[in-house]
C-alpha cells in the first residue's frame, strides 16, 4: 500500500510539473506574439531623462524581469522549505533517540486480587 501511495504522489508531481511547463510555454508564446505585433518606438520617461525604445524591448524586458523576480521568490521559498525539513528531521531523530533511551515501565497487575474482587461481587449479587 505504501509503494502505491508514493507512486501516486510522484505521478501527481510529474503531472503538475507538466501542466506548469505547458502553461508557461503558452504564456511565453502569447507574450512573444504580443511583443512582435507592437514594434513601434515609444518614448520612455526616466526620472532623469527620456529615450525612444522599441515597445517590443519593453514588453520582453518586463516579461523577463517578472520571470526573474518570480523565480527568485520560488528559490527563496524552496530554500526555506529545505531548512524546515532538515530541522524537522533532526527533531524526529532526537525524539527517536529519546524514545529508545527510555525503557517503558511495565505495569504489574495483581490478577489474583482482581479475581477475588470479582468473586466477592458475584457472591453479593446472589
Amino acid at each position: 500500500m505504501g509503494k502505491i501511495k508514493i507512486t501516486l504522489v510522484k505521478e501527481l508531481y510529474v503531472l503538475r510539473f507538466q501542466w506548469n511547463l505547458i502553461l508557461g510555454l503558452l504564456f511565453a508564446l502569447i507574450v512573444a506574439i504580443f511583443a512582435v505585433v507592437n514594434v513601434d518606438s515609444v518614448r520612455v520617461n526616466y526620472v532623469f531623462g527620456y529615450s525612444e525604445i522599441p515597445l517590443i524591448l519593453i514588453i520582453l524586458g518586463s516579461a523577463l524581469l517578472g520571470g526573474l523576480i518570480v523565480g527568485m521568490f520560488g528559490i527563496l521559498r524552496q530554500y526555506r522549505q529545505q531548512r524546515q525539513i532538515k530541522k524537522l528531521e533532526k527533531e524526529i531523530e532526537q525524539l527517536k533517540s529519546v524514545k529508545v533511551e527510555e525503557k517503558p515501565v511495565e505495569k504489574k497487575s495483581n490478577d489474583s486480587s482482581e479475581k477475588a474482587n470479582e468473586d466477592e461481587s458475584e457472591n453479593q449479587n446472589q
